[in-house]
Order: structure tokens, then C-alpha cells, then sequence
């Protein structure tokens, strides 16, 4: 039995994949679409009753005035417009920009046509994507590659630039407040952003393709978006528990060690989940099978050696940079072993929340035993 689909508008290019526009497809084709794309509703579902939940939550804090003691100092009354900003910014121009580069790589480097790359920065849940197909007629370690780059291109440069200055802001001014006020902040960001990200979803158009196109791996197949907001929204999960859990590390460590903290929960876990995709991508050799929101969920050794000695070199270089003691680099190698065991073995998709919030608690932890 066939069943018809419509994907493109009927040229081929130079890729062996039919161009599915009203074209046969295999039924069982379709029905691995159909059972992918419920998972996908499923997924979307949880991310939005998660975001609801943390929302209400910190509405009631700030509403009853029992925010103060739980998120810092009160919110900023220019944080609507900086989040404004920062969409517009980040979310739209700038992935607005890495959306072309990747769209230039599949079509230039890849070799997909006109049409079957459309497809791939479509949402995959309105019409059947097969990735089994495409993937028959194109490099799959080319398309890694296009994947690694759009989603790394956009968030680590933008990461490490933020990091790297609120990194410099606390080594100058180490003040416990400035390090509340500024997971308080992010908190705000985190929430507006995912709630935007909600909204456009399903959207074909042209803010859901900057949205989502950079970051929505090909080799996740229809889960591609699900998989992107997941991450988003256990990202905002981290930033809530973040909140009151800088404020116990705040008063835990001394201020000389604030920068040192700060970078080592958040710009080792950037630094070495970032290495583990761009080495993977490129030379690494996808044999480890994981689980996870995704087609295809391999991952390479060469990938999770590099998340440990990245890592490691980031932590050890920031413990000789703020002339830390002995006890700071069990701590290094402690996190580095963290990142590199959360990174492998948590279910694609969820290893930024592990990897993150498992820094913070080891880093909880060291301070209470030293300090």
C-alpha cells in the first residue's frame, strides 16, 4: 500500500532522493513519520507544561514578595526590554545568520538540492521527513559536520563572548551580589526566550527557520525541534535551580574566588560539550550507541576524550590564573570527570542540564568541605 505525501515543489537537483511532492511513500515510511511526530507532540507538551510551571512559580515569588529571598534583588524594570533586545538580537539576526551558513553548507558542502534543504528547515511534524532516504544520497559525516557548525557557530561564539565578560566583570567586582543579581537576570532571559521559542514551534515561516534552523540537528530526523527545545527548557530549568543555589555558593566561597567559581560551573561545561561535538563531527568515528530525543543517537570516543581534556585544561587553567590551591585542582579534575560521564551517558538532549548542574553541586559541595 503507498500513501502520498507532498514535501518541495518537484526538482530534484543533484541529490538521488525523490523530491516528495505529491509522490508514493512507502507506507511504513509514513508511519515511522507519523509515530515520530507524536513523540515530537508529546515532548512539546512537557516543555510547555514545565515552562508554565517554573513561571507560575517565580510569578508567585516576585508577587508575594517572598522573591527577594529566593531570586535575588527585585527584577529590573528595563529586563523586558533587554530580553526584547536580546531575541531580536540573538535570536533572529543572529540566526538569522547562521541559518544562511548552514543552509550554504548543505546545499555547496553536502550536496543536498533546493528542496530537500527546505525540508530540513522545516518544523518535520506537518508533512513526512524521511531521514533514512536523504541520508542515501548524501554523506553522513557531512551532514554532522553542516549540523555542528550552524548549532555551534551560534551558541558557543555567542556563550563564551557572554561568559568570557561577566567571567571579567566578577574578577574585578567580586561582590556576592553582583553574582545573584546576574543568575536573576539570565533566569528572566531563560524564561522569556523559551516561551518565544514555544511560540514558533510549528512555524514553517521565516522567525521559526532562524529560530530553530541553526541549532535542529538533520540526524535527529522529525525529533529535530524536540530536541532543541528540550534543551532550551532544562536550560531554564538549571537557571531556576541556579538561583538559589548561587546565592549557598555565594556565601559559601570567598569573594577572590567568585570568577574562578563562576567559570568553572558554567564555561568548562560550554567549553567541553562544544569540543566532544566539534571533535566528534569532524574525526571522531560515531560507534557509541546512546539513548536520546533523535533518530540517530551515536556518539564517538574520540568526541568524549575531548570533552574531558577540554574540560580539564579550562578548570586547570583557571586555577593557576586565580592562583587557587591544591585542593582547587582535585576540584578541576573532579568536574572534568563530571562533564565527560554526564555528557556520555545522559539521554541526548538532557547532558546540558546534567552537565551543568553537576558542576554546581560538586562545586556546593568542595566549598563546604574547604571552606
Amino acid at each position: 500500500m503507498k500513501r502520498m505525501c507532498h514535501w518541495g515543489t518537484g526538482r530534484r537537483g543533484r541529490s538521488s532522493l525523490p523530491v516528495m511532492s505529491a509522490i508514493a511513500v512507502p507506507a511504513p515510511v509514513e508511519d515511522r513519520w507519523e509515530t515520530a511526530r507524536r513523540q515530537s507532540e508529546r515532548l512539546f507538551r512537557g516543555c510547555l507544561a514545565l515552562t508554565a510551571a517554573i513561571t507560575i512559580v517565580w510569578l508567585a515569588l516576585l508577587l508575594t514578595g517572598r522573591g527577594s529571598a529566593v531570586l535575588g534583588r527585585p527584577l529590573d524594570p528595563a529586563s523586558p526590554a533587554r530580553v526584547l533586545v536580546g531575541f531580536l538580537v540573538v535570536g533572529v539576526l543572529w540566526g538569522w545568520l547562521w541559518y544562511g551558513v548552514k543552509r550554504l553548507l548543505l546545499r555547496k558542502m553536502v550536496g543536498l538540492s533546493r528542496e530537500e534543504t527546505d525540508a530540513t528547515f522545516r518544523s518535520r511534524v506537518r508533512r513526512p521527513f524521511d531521514l533514512a532516504a536523504l541520508l542515501r544520497g548524501h554523506s553522513e559525516r557531512l551532514v554532522r559536520i553542516a549540523d555542528m557548525i550552524g548549532r555551534r557557530g551560534r551558541y558557543v561564539t555567542m556563550g563564551m563572548l557572554g561568559y568570557s565578560y561577566i567571567y571579567t566583570r566578577i574578577a574585578l567586582e567580586p561582590k556576592a551580589d553582583f553574582l545573584v543579581a546576574g543568575l536573576q537576570e539570565s533566569l528572566f532571559d531563560a524564561l522569556a526566550f523559551s516561551w518565544l521559542m514555544l511560540a514558533v514551534f510549528y512555524s514553517d515561516g521565516f522567525l521559526g527557520r532562524v529560530a530553530y534552523g541553526p541549532q535542529s540537528r538533520i540526524m535527529d530526523g522529525v525529533l529535530a525541534r524536540a530536541n532543541a527545545l528540550v534543551i532550551l527548557t532544562l536550560w531554564l530549568l538549571f537557571k531556576f535551580i541556579m538561583v538559589p543555589l548561587g546565592a549557598e555558593l555565594a556565601a559559601t566561597f570567598p569573594p577572590p574566588t567568585y570568577a574562578a567559581l563562576f567559570a568553572i560551573v558554567w564555561i568548562s561545561y560550554l567549553g567541553g560539550d562544544a569540543l566532544s561535538e566539534i571533535v566528534g563531527s569532524l574525526w571522531g568515528k560515531q560507534r557509541l550507541r546512546v539513548w536520546g530525543v533523535g533518530e540517530v543517537n551515536r556518539k564517538s570516543v574520540a568526541g568524549t576524550a575531548a570533552c574531558f581534556l577540554g574540560s580539564l585544561a579550562i578548570c586547570l587553567w583557571l586555577v593557576r590564573a586565580n592562583s587557587l590551591g591544591l585542593p582547587w585542582v582535585g576540584l578541576a579534575v573532579a568536574v572534568s570527570v563530571s562533564n565527560t560521564a554526564f555528557e556520555l551517558f545522559s539521554p541526548r538532549g538532557t547532558d546540558d542540564f546534567t552537565m551543568a548542574t553537576g558542576n554546581a553541586l560538586l562545586c556546593w559541595a568542595f566549598g563546604r568541605l574547604v571552606y
